[in-house]
């Protein structure tokens, strides 16, 4: 799970601090962590777990459909995470998103946050479990072959 995939940290975090709304997205199982740091006089920032998208414009539209008070997305900042959970706060990425909804003031959605940071690991771990056990998952080849 733990890709060496191409990545240029400096350009995730520049993103981290400069986007309006991000998806943060594990495609190792599937989900997306959503950030939208908009806010107006009745909506704080949303932060959301979701199953991820399957194309950009799906995540668009579905953003849209949670937040109708806000005007259409300018640009939405998708960042593919083929790490580990963890390596967010070693790399100090999760530092910036947290950062980012602190300065926001709303207490909720850095709650949101942490619950979401929990949940992933959660799924990870799970994920984990059964390639081991191989629930879900089937041998391509065997030993015996």
């Amino acid at each position: 799970m733990e890709g060496n995939f191409l990545f240029d940290i400096d350009e995730v975090m520049r993103n981290v601090e400069e986007a309006e709304v991000m998806s943060l997205f594990f495609p190792a199982f599937r989900k997306s962590l959503i950030i939208d740091t908009r806010t107006n006089s009745t909506d704080g920032p949303m932060v959301r777990l979701m199953s991820m998208a399957n194309s950009p414009q799906e995540r668009a539209r579905s953003i849209r459909r949670l937040r109708p008070g806000f005007p259409r997305l300018q640009n939405l900042v998708l960042i593919p995470w083929q790490r580990y959970v963890g390596s967010l706060i070693e790399l100090g990425v999760w530092g910036k998103v947290l950062a980012r909804i602190e300065a926001t003031g709303d207490d909720d959605a850095v709650k949101a946050l942490e619950a979401a940071l929990d949940e992933l690991r959660k799924i990870e771990r799970d994920e984990l479990v059964a390639a081991i056990s191989g629930k879900s998952y089937q041998t391509l080849w065997s030993a015996r072959d």
